[in-house]
This record gives structure tokens, sequence and C-alpha cells, in this order.
């Protein structure tokens, strides 16, 4: 039987290449702080302020809350944690399930928040 003198890398700097592409991948998109999201249209606007909560539906159906995914169970709990006189903005993607959009707004008008803006893209 023959001894083997020395450790084979090759699959360690495979696996590492690989990690190395994931870890890059990721990082651009949290650097930009974006949730890839197709807007409507619309011919009016509205500036949005800062001090806004964000609330985005993907077009998958993923919720998040500012920019953290969360379930419907959690997106409740922070909905009746809010204030009345809170803003709300909602960002959903134009081929996202209507449902969701309605779920949102349901559930933000149920719990008496009527300082709501949907966000959309400028119909230029």
């Amino acid at each position: 039987m023959k001894k083997f003198d020395g450790i084979n890398i090759i699959p360690f700097v495979d696996i590492m290449l690989v990690l190395l592409a994931i870890v890059l991948t990721t990082s651009t998109l949290v650097e930009k702080n974006l949730i890839p999201v197709s807007l409507p249209d619309a011919t009016s606007k509205e500036n949005i302020k800062k001090e806004n909560i964000t609330i985005t539906v993907k077009r998958n159906g993923e919720l998040f809350w500012e920019k953290k995914q969360i379930s419907k169970n959690e997106l409740l709990q922070k909905i009746q944690e809010l204030k009345k006189d809170d803003f709300i903005n909602i960002n959903c993607d134009k081929d996202a399930r209507f449902e969701n959009f309605i779920y949102i707004l349901d559930s933000l008008k149920s719990n008496g928040l009527e300082n709501i803006s949907i966000i959309t893209k400028a119909n230029d």
C-alpha cells in the first residue's frame, strides 16, 4: 500500500472559488441596499420622506419590512406596533399577485393606519 505524503488541495480551492463567487454576488445586492422590484407606471408623483416605513412585495410574494425579509405573521405584529400617525409606503412589484397587495392594505387599514402611499415609477 502506498502512503500519501501530502494533502490534495484542489477540491478545497474549488470550494473556496464557489464560496467567493456567492459572497461577491450577495455583497453587491447588500451594498446597494436594494430589493429588486419592477414598479408599475404612474403619471402623478410625490416625493417620499426618509422617515416613512416601507413594506415591499416582490414578484414571488416575498414580504420585506424596510429591507428585512419577514413572514405574514411578523408583518401583522409590526403593523400592530405602529402609531396611527406613522407614514407607510407600499412598494409592490407590478407582477406580484394582487391579493398580496390587498392583504397588506387591509392589514394597515384594519389597524387604523391611514397615511399610506404606493410607490410607483414615474411615467415620463
